[in-house]
């Protein structure tokens, strides 16, 4: 079987000869061309280059022409930044000053529409045994695009407002498929990662009319089409189901055999769910031989495509792609895999004990990249909107886990879904973007326990136990010198009381005790340097 027949065959659900390989590359076919991404993605001569580079490389079965979600909304009027390793990030939202009705739904020469197209037919033309997929913006995704985070307002206190727009965006993605198909593609893959902000009764209300027609139509020109979502999204597999795609692919968010279980019964095939980051980016060889058979492992002979859960990141090394391929299509490789499965993974430990004792609160926000993942992108921004309300009480950062240093920090904080919102090394909002009043409970609650804390510590006490004498008073005398010093408000007892130092369980004195009864010195005078280190842990 050629490469699309096998990629045909198994999204629907048919035997095939092995389980095929579609890589999905995007921005990373730029960096195969040493070139950086925002002029690659306005070229259709370098696209036609970098698929034809990834495809000699990593000889998959199936490809997509490009991996731009932005293709759409920058059609319809939102403006985007462009990045150099990453597609271009949506920078405005057209109906929050602009009524629906000013909008039209792009033809196939509005935008960089055309470019996407010629490339779409170049490629089908030059290697008419892969299977293209062409990828469009689903219509939830492109209505935030168009909104903006409003739109989960909206849908509780306008949702026929929101309707409106999804029907649009349901006509968009229709005339999207429509111009792929056109130009050759086989596979249409309605990417829609925001539905992971939603539950499964919103998406079934304001979701699934909207997707399924768009299916409904894709078949009816006798074509195949794949449902991507990213994100913590599980809660909503059986609905997407529901809405008749040929095939639903995941990423690593996601448990894939819970997908299996849930697609296979209905006919649906299924894909994913390759590590990005861990494995593909920076993981070794045998990183990604392990992953790589783990998915096989789970996935199947019949009705699974082994595929990573996104777009591939731009710099990650070819090597590691490579050794996926050789994984997929040499049984040798796969035996290899499965000798190394049970060598342990390296284990990631950072001290994170200290974490969150800041006089500030810190948010930490842990992303594939705010750039390139539009969960990611309004997670940000729902964080950057609240900031002025707490001025310099709050300080935040972004944790994108393309960085080495920002996978083993989400691994020190526990954190196994992106994007997520910790709040003083706290997991607090798990793949959900949080409205506005929310946030700020979350971040003023964190405040609150903070001042609580704080006034336990201002009302230390700090007690000089000791006799009446030389060594007593010299003690004293140091902890008042220390406290003067430090300019702290801390009232000093001198005990002499026996029964006292017996309650405290100490044995020697003179002994100095803190708020938080721990015995700082016994059987000795300590220096004042030394009483200042302790009062300063009892500062406000």
């Amino acid at each position: 079987m050629t490469g699309k027949q096998l990629v045909l065959a198994t999204l629907r659900n048919q035997p095939a000869d092995r389980t095929p390989w579609v890589p999905f590359v995007g921005c990373h076919a730029a960096a195969l061309l040493g070139m950086p991404a925002d002029e690659y993605l306005r070229s259709g001569d370098a696209i036609v280059r970098g698929v034809s580079a990834a495809i000699e490389r990593y000889q998959p079965d199936g490809i997509p022409v490009t991996f731009d979600l932005q293709i759409e909304a920058e059609a319809l009027g939102c403006d985007v930044v462009w990045a150099k390793e990453n597609p271009p990030a949506v920078a405005s939202h057209p109906l929050e000053s602009s009524p629906l009705a000013s909008l039209r739904v792009p033809g196939p020469d509005a935008g960089r529409i055309p470019i996407m197209l010629d490339a779409a037919r170049s490629l089908t033309s030059r290697y008419p045994d892969i299977a293209f997929y062409g990828l469009i913006t689903g219509p939830f995704t492109l209505a935030l695009h168009l909104l903006g985070p409003n739109i989960f307002m909206l849908m509780y206190d306008q949702p026929q407002a929101v309707h409106d727009v999804m029907a649009f965006c349901r006509d968009v993605a229709h005339a999207m498929a429509g111009y792929y198909l056109d130009a050759g593609c086989d596979v249409i893959a309605l990417v829609d990662p925001m539905t992971s902000q939603i539950g499964p009764e919103h998406f079934r209300e304001f979701v699934a009319p909207y997707v399924t027609p768009v299916f409904d139509a894709i078949r009816a020109r006798g074509a195949l089409s794949s449902f991507f979502v990213c994100g913590h999204a599980q809660g909503n597999i059986e609905a997407m189901c529901d809405t008749r795609p040929d095939n639903i692919s995941i990423d690593e968010n996601i448990q894939l055999a819970y997908v299996r279980d849930v697609a296979r019964p209905r006919g649906i095939s299924f894909g994913g769910n390759l590590q990005l980051t861990v494995v593909l980016l920076f993981g070794t060889k045998q990183d990604c031989m392990r992953n790589a058979i783990d998915c096989l492992t789970v996935g199947g002979t019949q009705g699974f495509v082994l595929s990573p859960g996104c777009d591939i990141p731009y710099a990650t090394p070819p090597a590691n792609l490579e050794t996926v391929m050789q994984i997929v299509r040499d049984p040798y490789q796969r035996d290899v895999a499965r000798a190394l499965a049970t060598a342990a993974a390296p284990e990631i430990t950072l001290d994170m004990s200290d974490y969150g004792k800041l006089d500030r609160v810190v948010i930490d926000i842990i992303t594939l990249d705010s750039e390139a993942c539009a969960p990611c992108q309004y997670m940000v921004e729902a964080v950057k909107a609240v900031m002025p309300v707490f001025e310099d009480l709050v300080v935040w950062r972004e944790h994108k886990i393309k960085a080495r240093e920002s996978v083993e920090f989400m691994t020190a904080l526990m954190v196994r879904n992106v994007p997520t919102i910790c709040i003083d090394g706290e997991i607090v909002f798990v793949s959900r973007i949080p409205s506005r009043d929310e946030l700020i409970r979350a971040i003023q609650a964190r405040l609150n326990r903070k001042v609580r804390h704080q006034l336990k510590q201002f009302s230390a006490r700090v007690l000089v136990l000791a006799e009446d004498d030389d060594a007593g008073r010299a003690t004293l005398e140091n902890v008042r010198q220390a406290v003067k010093e430090l300019g702290v408000l801390l009232p000093v007892e001198f005990v002499t009381d026996p029964s006292v130092r017996t309650r405290y369980e100490v044995e020697h004195v003179p002994a100095v005790v803190t708020i938080q009864n721990a015995i700082k010195s016994s059987g000795k005078v300590p220096k004042t340097e030394i009483i200042k280190e302790w009062l300063k842990e009892l500062r406000l």
